[in-house]
């Protein structure tokens, strides 16, 4: 399903319960091909003015160089209210411009969100990868929902993130001596391979090289108030 929106267009909370708790049953569950992923997209949102305006960077990167090899942003005006829980409807539209500007596309998205790891199993990285039928990943800094032990000191320990008694994440130390992140699967992935790339997506940093290069467009269109390109 690529349309290029995000159907229907929901203006209520009501409206848009019923679009997650619809489009989650779409979500599917397997292994990402790691060793067939060549090209990495990543995708991060941040807001202009009064909020009102919605900016988002897409990056893709090259798996074996960490190159980028294309980038592009957009903007968009939002109607929707923010509330936790359903801020795709805020963000979702200017990520899929962002998208549509793409021409190489990628192997695998990650989003600067939750997947699985929310109240009704549909964060970010779900839907939007439900929408574009991409194999996709959540990384988020925090996490939205669920308990969790801390994971080990050393860069690849982690610990599961339970919810309502099911694993819906993982909680990863990519640094050692630094916070870990949440990862929670999207779509067309599973938490295994989902928790290897991010691994071994972070170089030096605690985000995945793809996901930092979006934020610091992100950064970039909220210093400037720059329309996208």
């Amino acid at each position: 399903m690529t349309t290029g929106k995000i159907p229907p267009f929901a203006t209520t909370i009501e409206e848009a319960r019923r679009v997650q708790e619809r489009l989650r049953e779409t979500v599917r569950l397997v292994r990402l091909p790691l060793d067939h992923i060549r090209l990495v997209g990543a995708a991060d949102v941040t807001f202009l003015g009064e909020k009102e305006t919605v900016a988002a960077a897409f990056v893709v990167t090259d798996l074996e160089s960490g190159k980028v090899v294309e980038e592009k942003t957009a903007v968009r005006r939002t109607d929707f209210p923010y509330v936790p829980g359903y801020l795709t409807f805020r963000e979702g539209p200017a990520v899929l411009a962002a998208w549509r500007k793409i021409r190489r596309k990628p192997d695998v998205i990650l989003f600067d969100g939750q997947g699985i790891a929310h109240p009704r199993r549909f964060g970010i990285a779900s839907h939007v990868g439900v929408l574009l039928d991409m194999p996709s990943v959540g990384v988020a800094k925090k996490r939205l929902v669920g308990e969790y032990s801390p994971p080990g000191p050393r860069r690849g320990d982690w610990t599961p993130l339970l919810y309502e008694g099911e694993t819906v994440g993982a909680v990863v130390r990519t640094r050692e001596g630094v916070k870990p992140v949440f990862v929670s699967v999207g779509h067309l992935a599973d938490l295994p391979s989902a928790v290897s790339l991010v691994l071994r997506l972070c170089s030096r940093y605690r985000l995945p090289d793809p996901a930092r290069r979006a934020h610091q467009l992100t950064r970039e269109l909220r210093k400037e108030g720059s329309p996208g390109n």
